[in-house]
């Protein structure tokens, strides 16, 4: 089969196409004819070995050689223990653990997948299982009448959060660069900031701020929080997710105030609600463009350099 690997973290020219066995689904796995993966900030992070986390099971080269978790396609074959799921079937899920989805076929772990629902289309569906489970686990506390500030907004993960503190009721700030504003408004932001501009942490403060690129200081978090309010940050540099963990608990328990990380959780209890609301066309899934195999070194950079409206997706060919 082919598929798209590297050897050595880097830029997208460490991305090549080579031809490559196609792997057996062992106890408790299936192997999956992919029909679209979605690009994640994820893959371009662990592409570049960086922030550190990245090298997490491979500190001087990748412990995968090929890139892509949140895949959608047909199962082709069951390993043994699997009942849940049974050749032809369509699914998706975020195979976080193996990743290997840009390539014609990936094995899985049957219990990272759920049921690809009829409504949708693969390439659908492959923006859902990461993104999905930030958002609804990131916007889980909303009320009627919050101010809810979405930083990094115009990506895959702040569009479905942008939609789902809307039809809670909220009041949406979103933020991102200059050239996402009018995206963020078509998804339903009331208002939007460009981060080289303006400071959000100076803007009337918020009953929530979902981050997904922190780098700011915990005191800069603070000023931005109403009292009472939260904040909750996905991804960013090291020293600041261990400085909202450490000294933000403090900071948030002195001032009224909850900063911390948001753990979270994995699985298709975590995002396949988010599939079914988008099925329904209750939930939109916008998808800025696709790329095939051979391009999966200009959609990483598409991702990782910020220019993505939404999510990116790849299509393998055949």
């Amino acid at each position: 089969m082919k598929a798209v690997v590297y050897d050595s973290y880097g830029g997208p020219e460490m991305l090549r196409v080579e031809d490559v066995p196609t792997p057996e689904p062992t106890a408790g796995q299936v192997l999956v004819r992919i029909a679209a993966t979605s690009v994640n900030l994820s893959d371009w992070e662990c592409l570049r070995g960086s922030p550190a986390y990245a090298r997490i099971g491979g500190l001087r080269s990748p412990a995968r050689r090929t890139l892509g978790s949140d895949i959608a396609g047909v199962v082709v074959q069951v390993g043994d223990g699997v009942t849940r799921f049974r050749v032809g079937d369509e699914v998706y899920g975020d195979n976080l653990a193996l990743k290997g989805g840009f390539a014609e076929f990936a094995v899985a772990p049957d219990s990272a997948l759920a049921l690809k629902p009829p409504g949708l289309s693969f390439e659908a569906a492959s923006t859902i299982p990461q993104a999905g489970a930030i958002a609804l686990q990131g916007t889980r506390w909303v009320a009627v009448g919050d101010r809810v500030l979405v930083n990094s907004a115009g990506g895959g993960s702040g569009s479905f959060a942008i939609q789902l503190a809307k039809q809670q009721g909220a009041h949406v700030t979103g933020v991102d660069n200059a050239g996402k504003l009018d995206f963020m408004r078509s998804v339903g932001a009331d208002e939007v900031l460009d981060y080289a501009r303006e400071d959000f942490t100076r803007t009337p403060p918020y009953d929530l701020v979902l981050d997904l690129v922190a780098h700011r200081s915990v005191l800069a978090y603070r000023r931005a929080l109403v009292r009472g309010g939260r904040y909750r940050c996905v991804g960013g540099s090291v020293g600041t997710m261990l400085r909202v963990l450490t000294v933000g608990s403090l900071v948030g328990l002195v001032s009224r105030r909850s900063i911390g990380v948001l753990a979270v959780k994995e699985g298709p209890e975590h995002f396949s609600p988010l599939g079914e609301r988008c099925a329904s066309g209750e939930v939109a899934c916008h998808l800025d463009r696709t790329f095939a195999l051979d391009e999966v070194p200009a959609a990483l950079a598409c991702v990782g350099e910020g220019r993505a409206l939404g999510k990116v997706v790849v299509v393998a060919a055949g």
